[in-house]
């Protein structure tokens, strides 16, 4: 199977022709030392030539099975046939206005089928920015503007993103926050419902976080004092986690009822990466609010905000904005990105990696103890590493050891989680079985050797 990638066939299979990263990389990697600053970290230091479909080819002709989508950003592959297309036909005729001085179709394109995809049937408008931090910062200044109040409420284990009031919000300290305060006020974290970890087990956590969170609410901020309750339905960087059942609708009830926005930061879960639109599409969640970026342009910077008219017509004419949102190139790369879910089924492809990937990780839980949990849905998988599967401990060394084998045998895997011990999955939905299998073949290789 090949992939059409800017016009040439990219073989789709795993190719290692050196070590990882190879001579070719590392010399790049001497170079971007001096150049680069240091803060700028890299998972695995090997410089991309092409990529498409389920792989990426390095400078040294390795081709690596991608487990990443550069972080769920090229769900419809890293040069769908479509964004290329339409890219490529308005670079030819401009590249930006800004869309605050002369606007232009493609901005109220994106912003129309926003309306249509996301959750629920009410009068939707949407503004485009460049970023998930972007879009989480506009939905906070949104969302202030319509309430006239100013507490953002979030929860444990989420990230929103590394602005200054995106790391606010975003509850881990390494590497996003450290050194890097004051943060802005008015940020208040309260329980997210981690089955997993809670006390009482995963059978009682919904109902009891969601009773946790709305008391500490209530007790400690007051709810006619905040603006915004902000959650992802299925948490990223925090480690995937799925907040157990009943806890969402319990904190949209809460939010409805006291008259909070509630927004769901879609960033990393939506556009079909967990097996439907938007993972709040899950347990039947209509947020005000919805926040998406990532997957939404096929790998090109944009943003958005999409939410009930009223709630976004509360900001003030010339009160949102910023030079390059919604620029022109990136709006005809989302459209191509949303032509090609539709036109593939992408949900469908992500409900049968979820199959695949949850089948075979199930089978290695019962071979290797340090499985702990297997979670996630569609093409957003994780599983857990423990030290001990009874004290749960948390074994993030594991985890490293094994991305790192992973990768030396050609296979891109990432880390996330609050304790470091979280190996997540998320392959381009367009990737084929074989790959997909070849790629958990070696997970599970280097499981063994762990």
């Amino acid at each position: 199977m090949t992939e059409l990638s800017g016009g040439a066939a990219l073989p789709q299979e795993r190719r290692v022709v050196t070590a990882i990263p190879g001579p070719k990389s590392l010399e790049l990697q001497a170079r971007r030392l001096n150049a680069v600053a240091g803060g700028v970290g890299s998972v695995l230091p090997v410089f991309t030539t092409r990529a498409g479909g389920g792989v990426i080819e390095d400078v040294d002709g390795n081709s690596l099975i991608d487990f990443g989508s550069g972080i769920a950003v090229t769900s419809v592959g890293a040069s769908a046939e479509a964004v290329v297309r339409r890219a490529s036909a308005q670079l030819a005729d401009f590249t930006h206005t800004c869309f605050m001085v002369t606007p232009y179709e493609g901005y109220v394109e994106v912003c129309e089928q926003l309306a249509e995809l996301t959750p629920g049937d009410h009068a939707k408008k949407s503004a485009l920015f460049n970023s998930g931090a972007e879009a989480v910062e506009n939905a906070v200044k949104i969302a202030r503007a319509y309430t006239k109040r100013q507490a953002v409420v979030v929860f444990d284990h989420g990230y929103h993103g590394r602005t200054n009031l995106t790391m606010a919000l975003t509850a881990k300290n390494m590497p996003y926050k450290h050194g890097f305060g004051p943060f802005a006020p008015e940020v208040y974290r309260v329980p997210v419902a981690y089955g997993y970890r809670w006390p009482t087990g995963p059978e009682n956590c919904g109902p009891e976080a969601a009773a946790q969170a709305i008391d500490q609410i209530t007790k400690q901020v007051g709810a006619e004092n905040v603006a915004a309750i902000i959650i992802e339905p299925v948490l990223g960087e925090g480690g995937f986690i799925e907040p157990a059942k009943g806890f969402l609708p319990a904190i949209v009830k809460f939010a409805n009822d006291n008259g909070i926005v509630f927004v769901a930061d879609e960033i990393q879960s939506g556009f079909c990466r967990t097996g439907q639109w938007f993972a709040c599409e899950d347990e039947g969640i209509v947020p005000d609010l919805i926040t998406t970026a990532k997957g939404i342009a096929g790998g090109l910077p944009l943003a958005a905000v999409t939410g009930r008219a009223e709630i976004m017509d509360a900001a003030h004419p010339g009160g949102l904005g910023g030079t390059y949102g919604g620029n022109p190139v990136a709006c005809a790369g989302a459209l191509g990105a949303i032509e090609t879910m539709r036109e593939l089924d992408l949900n469908a492809k992500a409900k049968r990696i979820e199959e695949v990937m949850k089948g075979r990780l199930a089978a290695m839980q019962e071979k290797f103890g340090i499985i702990g949990d297997i979670r996630g849905r569609g093409a957003m998988i994780a599983i857990e590493l423990v030290k001990d599967p009874v004290t749960k401990e948390p074994n993030p060394e594991a985890a490293g050891a094994l991305a790192k084998a992973c990768h030396a045998e050609g296979v891109l895997v990432l880390t996330c989680g609050t304790y470091g011990n979280v190996l997540r999955f998320l392959p381009p939905l367009v990737i084929g079985e074989d790959l997909l299998n070849e790629g958990l073949d070696i997970i599970e290789a280097g499981f063994a050797k762990l």
